[in-house]
Protein backbone atom coordinates (compact mmCIF):
# COMPACT_ATOMS: atom_id res chain seq x y z
CA UNK A 1 0.00 0.00 0.00
CA UNK A 2 1.20 3.56 -1.12
CA UNK A 3 2.17 6.57 1.80
CA UNK A 4 -0.98 8.31 0.37
CA UNK A 5 -3.29 5.19 0.30
CA UNK A 6 -1.96 4.51 4.14
CA UNK A 7 -3.19 8.84 4.77
CA UNK A 8 -6.22 7.95 3.30
CA UNK A 9 -6.89 5.16 5.77
CA UNK A 10 -5.83 7.06 8.19
CA UNK A 11 -2.73 4.69 9.28
CA UNK A 12 -0.69 7.73 8.90
CA UNK A 13 -1.51 11.33 10.24
CA UNK A 14 -1.48 14.27 8.30
CA UNK A 15 -3.00 17.55 9.25
CA UNK A 16 -6.10 17.44 7.04
CA UNK A 17 -7.32 20.51 5.59
CA UNK A 18 -10.52 19.43 3.59
CA UNK A 19 -11.91 15.92 2.85
CA UNK A 20 -15.29 14.32 1.19
CA UNK A 21 -16.08 10.91 -0.04
CA UNK A 22 -13.52 11.15 -3.17
CA UNK A 23 -11.05 13.24 -2.11
CA UNK A 24 -8.32 14.26 0.81
CA UNK A 25 -6.27 17.61 1.11
CA UNK A 26 -3.45 17.57 3.70
CA UNK A 27 -0.04 19.88 4.15
CA UNK A 28 3.07 18.62 2.81
CA UNK A 29 5.45 17.73 4.90
CA UNK A 30 7.91 19.60 3.21
CA UNK A 31 6.58 23.20 2.04
CA UNK A 32 7.72 24.87 -0.79
CA UNK A 33 5.44 27.79 0.13
CA UNK A 34 3.84 29.87 2.90
CA UNK A 35 0.42 27.04 2.15
CA UNK A 36 1.06 23.86 0.74
CA UNK A 37 -1.14 21.48 0.39
CA UNK A 38 -1.15 18.17 -1.31
CA UNK A 39 -4.92 17.00 -2.85
CA UNK A 40 -5.20 13.49 -3.87
CA UNK A 41 -8.12 11.35 -4.83
CA UNK A 42 -9.13 8.62 -1.82
CA UNK A 43 -8.89 5.76 -4.57
CA UNK A 44 -5.35 4.75 -5.44
CA UNK A 45 -4.66 6.22 -9.08
CA UNK A 46 -1.03 6.17 -10.19
CA UNK A 47 -0.31 9.14 -11.95
CA UNK A 48 -2.14 11.85 -14.13
CA UNK A 49 -1.60 9.73 -16.78
CA UNK A 50 -4.13 6.99 -15.35
CA UNK A 51 -6.75 9.63 -14.11
CA UNK A 52 -10.09 9.94 -16.47
CA UNK A 53 -11.42 12.81 -17.25
CA UNK A 54 -14.53 12.46 -14.77
CA UNK A 55 -12.00 12.12 -11.83
CA UNK A 56 -10.46 15.28 -13.22
CA UNK A 57 -13.12 17.14 -13.44
CA UNK A 58 -14.40 16.49 -9.28
CA UNK A 59 -10.93 16.99 -8.48
CA UNK A 60 -10.89 20.49 -10.04
CA UNK A 61 -13.97 21.26 -8.23
CA UNK A 62 -12.30 20.11 -5.23
CA UNK A 63 -8.93 21.99 -5.26
CA UNK A 64 -11.09 25.39 -5.81
CA UNK A 65 -12.61 24.30 -2.62
CA UNK A 66 -9.28 24.27 -0.78
CA UNK A 67 -7.98 27.28 -2.17
CA UNK A 68 -11.21 28.80 -0.94
CA UNK A 69 -10.86 27.10 2.59
CA UNK A 70 -7.49 28.39 3.14
CA UNK A 71 -8.36 31.61 1.77
CA UNK A 72 -6.12 32.00 -1.11
CA UNK A 73 -8.85 31.62 -4.43
CA UNK A 74 -8.75 35.77 -4.88
CA UNK A 75 -4.78 36.37 -3.92
CA UNK A 76 -3.91 33.38 -6.36
CA UNK A 77 -2.48 30.45 -6.28
CA UNK A 78 -0.31 27.55 -8.08
CA UNK A 79 -1.50 24.24 -9.36
CA UNK A 80 0.76 21.23 -9.74
CA UNK A 81 1.31 18.32 -10.37
CA UNK A 82 4.24 15.72 -11.22
CA UNK A 83 4.08 12.26 -13.27
CA UNK A 84 6.64 9.93 -13.67
CA UNK A 85 10.50 10.40 -12.69
CA UNK A 86 11.37 12.91 -14.75
CA UNK A 87 8.47 14.95 -14.22
CA UNK A 88 9.54 14.73 -9.88
CA UNK A 89 6.75 12.58 -9.03
CA UNK A 90 8.12 11.02 -5.94
CA UNK A 91 4.87 8.99 -4.63
CA UNK A 92 3.04 7.09 -7.26
CA UNK A 93 -0.25 8.39 -6.30
CA UNK A 94 -2.04 11.23 -7.78
CA UNK A 95 -1.68 14.21 -6.44
CA UNK A 96 -1.49 17.81 -6.92
CA UNK A 97 0.23 20.88 -5.15
CA UNK A 98 -1.09 23.21 -3.97
CA UNK A 99 0.98 26.28 -3.13
CA UNK A 100 0.22 30.10 -2.05
CA UNK A 101 0.30 32.60 0.14
CA UNK A 102 3.06 34.43 -1.21
CA UNK A 103 4.35 35.85 -4.77
CA UNK A 104 5.67 32.68 -6.31
CA UNK A 105 8.60 32.80 -8.43
CA UNK A 106 9.42 30.30 -11.00
CA UNK A 107 12.94 29.25 -10.90
CA UNK A 108 13.02 25.23 -10.32
CA UNK A 109 14.19 24.32 -13.36
CA UNK A 110 17.94 25.68 -12.84
CA UNK A 111 18.85 22.05 -12.24
CA UNK A 112 17.22 20.89 -15.47
CA UNK A 113 19.66 19.68 -18.43
CA UNK A 114 17.98 20.22 -21.29
CA UNK A 115 20.65 19.38 -23.80
CA UNK A 116 19.16 16.15 -26.44
CA UNK A 117 15.34 16.93 -25.36
CA UNK A 118 14.03 19.68 -28.06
Amino acid sequence: MCLFCKIVNKEIPSNIILEDEEFLAFHDINPKAPLHILAIPKIHVDSFNEADGDLMGKMSTFIQRIASEVDIDKSGYRVITNVGKNGGQEVQHLHFHVLGGAKLHWGHFSDADPQGHF
